[in-house]
């Protein structure tokens, strides 16, 4: 098996964490960390360590959900592998 690259808290979770910087087309893998299941999949842009990286496709007014939470909405469209941050991503209290 390949390393760790990202965490995924919980199976609601639609976003992961990396856990070391992550190259754009890298293929990575994923632990969830409720289960110890492992999940792969391509990383579409640089991931850089603490940053969210997307599980799943999510669309506009969706929110991201981290430590099983409801963490903000989505407000540009978001594909499986991309960096989810501050460009795509806003909280839901302002």
């Amino acid at each position: 098996m390949s390393e760790v690259r990202f965490l995924i808290h919980g199976s609601a979770d639609n976003v992961g964490v990396a856990t070391a910087d992550i190259k754009a087309e890298e293929d990575v893998v994923g632990l969830y960390m409720d289960s110890q299941k492992t999940v792969e999949l391509k990383a579409e842009e640089e991931i850089p360590l603490g940053h969210k990286i997307a599980l799943c496709d999510v669309n506009v007014g969706d929110s991201i959900i981290k430590y099983g939470h409801d963490i903000g909405k989505v407000v540009v469209p978001i594909k499986k592998g991309d960096h989810v941050h501050i460009h795509n991503l806003k909280t839901r209290r302002w």
